[in-house]
């Protein structure tokens, strides 16, 4: 480790039976798809043994100072040992300012979440605290007759500790069906039509295995936090992390995410990796699919934008793209700031979520090396 390392532990986890809040710092989603909510309220309990504790802005449209103080009572609340996201959206930045980070220091929980939760990820993260990237209970545990059996199973990991194994899937959903429609409770979606024959995941680099404490989150998000820079460390903080990249349903093009990835490669964020791992993107959603020919070339054009940025910046680290985390279904969950170990000759990822067993002290602290 060197003395520049960010000192960075993941709250302990949780325990069956445990209260959990459930809380929108983004996107008021249950406000508009109450019957989806519900349904994903009763699957934490049944599914996963834990009991959810909403606050006055979960369900309704609010400020960004009343989403971040139900975000500071989660915190706060002795009884409440994780935090979960009922989905993202685009203006958790105008939250931020509004928490303390003194109090959340004194009363670390784990954090669930992806997309516009990048904006917490990354402050938790500039405040020493690891928290979860993955999850959400709007996407993952209220649509369909049952949770993924993947994504459950790496979300209990997340939450009661232990490890999770990522390997490559058989197929892969870019969106299931619309909220709109009754059957979205109960139905599951039509098998992709993808070609079978498309890569999952892409390695790039040395094929010896490389373990390392992760930060980043959705790309297009990570430009909003270094670009306003309030919560951002010099590079070689970030020295021997493994990046965490995927993109959003908002589908940015190839050069787009080349212009994203050199702000992050100019910065010295992706030369100071040890590991980069880039998601799987959304290729379609449910109401502008242009087919599998369109989607399969979407993903060929993003990997090879992807392959190209690090082979500028990190031509010496080792990474893979295709991995099903992010904006994906199933959705794999993996820790932001506890480590995972990428290993290219088994064609595998671990992700290590912390010991589990009772309600202790946090891992300790430690930096990316």
């Amino acid at each position: 480790m060197t003395s520049s390392a960010h000192l960075v532990s993941l709250p302990p986890p949780c325990m069956p039976g445990d209260r959990v809040a459930v809380v929108s710092p983004s996107w008021a989603a249950p406000a508009y798809f109450p019957a989806l909510h519900e349904q994903a309220m009763r699957r934490v309990r049944e599914d996963l043994g834990l009991e959810p504790v909403e606050y006055p802005s979960t369900r309704m449209p609010s400020t960004p100072a009343r989403r971040a103080a139900d975000l500071m009572a989660a915190f706060l609340d002795p009884s409440i040992t994780a935090i979960l996201a009922t989905i993202g959206g685009d203006d958790q930045l105008t939250v931020l300012p509004h928490l303390d980070a003194a109090v959340v220091q004194r009363n670390p929980k784990r954090f669930l979440g992806y997309s516009d939760n990048t904006n917490l990820l990354n402050w938790l993260w500039f405040h020493g605290i690891g928290a979860i990237h993955g999850g959400s209970t709007q996407v993952h545990l209220g649509p369909g007759p049952h949770p993924d059996p993947v994504h459950l199973s790496s979300l209990r990991a997340a939450l009661f500790g232990g490890s999770s194994e990522l390997r490559p899937l058989s197929a892969s959903w870019d969106h299931g069906i619309s909220w709109q429609l009754d059957q979205s409770l109960n139905d599951v979606p039509p098998t992709p039509d993808d070609d079978p024959g498309e890569a999952r995941w892409t390695w790039h680099g040395p094929p010896a295995p490389v373990r390392g404490r992760t930060w980043g989150g959705n790309l297009e998000v990570l430009q909003w936090v270094l670009g306003v820079g309030r919560h951002v460390l010099p590079s070689d903080a970030y020295a021997g992390c493994v990046l965490l990249l995927e993109t959003s349903e908002e589908r940015p093009s190839a050069s787009e995410v080349t212009r994203m990835m050199r702000v992050l490669g100019e910065r010295g964020l992706l030369g100071a990796a040890a590991a980069v791992v880039v998601a799987r993107p959304q290729a379609a959603e449910v109401d502008d699919d242009p087919g599998p020919n369109a989607r399969r070339h979407y993903r060929e054009a993003q990997r090879e934008a992807a392959l190209n940025q690090l082979q500028r910046y990190a031509p010496g680290i080792p990474g893979v793209v295709g991995v099903e985390f992010g904006h994906t279904r199933p959705q794999y969950l993996l820790p932001h700031g506890g480590y995972v170990t990428l290993d290219p000759t088994n064609n595998r990822i671990v992700a290590e979520f912390g010991a589990p067993g009772p309600l202790g002290t946090a891992q300790e602290a430690q930096g990316c090396g």
